[in-house]
Formats: structure tokens, C-alpha cells, sequence
């Protein structure tokens, strides 16, 4: 089952990490994104969430990310979360806009 969330801020993040942490999930199932990679880092520390790395992407698509475009490298770690092609195309618009997005994916840990 995958959960995908839009939030403003990482005050919003956390109150609904809460919410599927109550619905089962654990911090290994949960993902968060933002357009910033820094913004990206500093909130799955403090919120203690995974980030999407060489073990959900693979090796060669990992590599690949290191030349591509934020976006690109965007929609490549959203799909490897667990949304399709065209919910990562959706979600980077998301993110576009300065928001937030939240994946839950109990399948990923």
C-alpha cells in the first residue's frame, strides 16, 4: 500500500508522519521530498524519515542521478519510492511549488 501526501511545511509533515505511524507504518516506510535537496536532507533528520537511496533506486540509476537535472533526479527517487511515472511527474510539480510530498510505502522496507 502506497500513501501519497501533500503538506505546506514540516510542522504539517510531522502531524501526519503521526497519523501513519498510527495507521502501522514505521519510519523505514516512510519517505519526504522537497525540491531543495538540502531542505530534503534537513527534514528527514529531523523528522527521522528514510531517504531514497542506492538501495531503493539501484546502482545505475543512482549513478544516472548524478547528472540529471533536480527534477529528473526528482521523479527518478519518487518512482523508486513506490508512485508510477506519471504520480512522480504529478508530485514534482507538487514539489515545484515549494510544498512538501510524503510517501508511505509499506512494500519499500
Amino acid at each position: 500500500m502506497v500513501i501519497k501526501l501533500s503538506v505546506e511545511n514540516a510542522v504539517q509533515a510531522k502531524a501526519e508522519i503521526e497519523k501513519l505511524e498510527s495507521q502501522g507504518f514505521t519510519h523505514d516506510d516512510i519517505y519526504i521530498f522537497a525540491h531543495d535537496p538540502k531542505r530534503t536532507k534537513d527534514i528527514t533528520k529531523a523528522l527521522d524519515t528514510e531517504s531514497v537511496g542506492m538501495k531503493e533506486q539501484g546502482f545505475l540509476d543512482s549513478m544516472k542521478n548524478m547528472t540529471s537535472s533536480r527534477g529528473d533526479e526528482l521523479r527518478a527517487k519518487l518512482e523508486a519510492s513506490g508512485l508510477t511515472k506519471e504520480e512522480a511527474e504529478e508530485y514534482e510539480e507538487v514539489l515545484d511549488t515549494g510544498k512538501l510530498v510524503i510517501v508511505a510505502n509499506k512494500d519499500h522496507s
